[in-house]
């Protein structure tokens, strides 16, 4: 590791200004990529920007002032907060249940959900959800659509210096998210999100391609048909695919149709659940 100039703002304003003043700075959020890099001399920023004194970057809320409920999310939320939090377990249960997937507990304790967002790792959880729910994500300059934010590898919109400060996730009608993970990463092979919305089914895949991507034919599919055997008869293009040591494309390709189906499961089942409690209240008013 190089030396490096640290710095611990205290405000978005004061960390720009420190990143803006710097010959190579580099923001840092939990350091689960940078600080690696840096030990193995792959990055050498001049200055560190240290955000995890901006208060105004923390914190989970909800807001029910407008037509749809929102969830807020603060990036500098660590994925253990997000996965125990109660008004995430009551507002999108399924972020709940991604955050607490990720890797181990000491990661679960350091990583941040915009650290995640923003590196745009192309096996990472979060961004399944954030395209898969149609998040709104808000920056120190502007507010970017889901659909706009993830360009590639390791590349988002985010302009040179621009800021992750905040991720907005709407109250999807009914979500699921299953992942084949590394055995030893436990980053994801393939992770797939399927959510019901306002805007129709959604289909979001991680982990096996360069960049999270939605899934049109099983959206296509699901919105006719939101059932199992709907995907029967869908592959998803393998030559779109991620091949390495861990998985041929081939494999991802299968893996993306078997992660749906459990994921499609997962919300009948959910359904079915919410139905019999409905079921249930009504007889035992009927009967009081």
């Amino acid at each position: 590791m190089y030396n490096f100039n640290y710095h611990r703002p205290t405000s978005i304003d004061e960390a720009v200004k420190q990143y803006d003043e710097a010959e190579d700075g580099q923001y840092l959020a939990g350091g689960h990529t940078l600080i690696p890099t840096m030990k193995q001399r792959l990055s050498a920023p001049t200055d560190l920007i240290d955000l995890s004194g901006i208060k105004a970057m923390q914190g989970i809320t909800r807001s029910d002032d407008g037509a749809e409920k929102m969830l807020q999310i603060g990036a500098l939320a660590r994925h253990e907060e997000v996965a125990s939090s109660p008004i995430v377990k009551s507002m999108v249960p399924v972020l709940s249940a991604l955050a607490g997937g990720i890797g181990d507990a000491q990661v679960r304790n350091r990583g941040t959900l915009g650290g995640s967002v923003a590196n745009c790792d192309p096996a990472a959880d979060y961004p399944a959800a954030v395209l898969g729910l149609n998040a709104q994500l808000v920056t120190n300059r502007r507010s970017l659509d889901a659909e706009q934010f993830f360009m590639g590898m390791f590349e988002t919109a985010l302009d040179e210096g621009e800021l992750l400060t905040s991720v907005h996730f709407p109250r999807p009608e009914a979500a699921a998210y299953v992942k084949f993970p590394n055995p030893a990463s436990r980053y994801a092979l393939v992770g797939l999100l399927v959510a019901k919305t306002n805007d129709g089914v959604r289909v979001a895949v991680t982990g096996a391609a360069p960049a999270v991507f939605r899934a049109a034919a099983m959206e296509a599919a699901l919105t006719d048909d939101f059932s199992v055997s709907a995907l029967d008869s869908i592959l998803l293009p393998a030559g779109d695919m991620n091949s390495d040591m861990h998985a041929s494309a081939e494999y991802r390709a299968h893996l993306c149709t078997v992660m749906a189906q459990r994921a499609v499961a997962a919300i009948v089942a959910q359904d079915q659940a919410r139905a019999r409690q409905v079921t249930s209240e009504v007889t035992s008013e009927s009967t009081s």
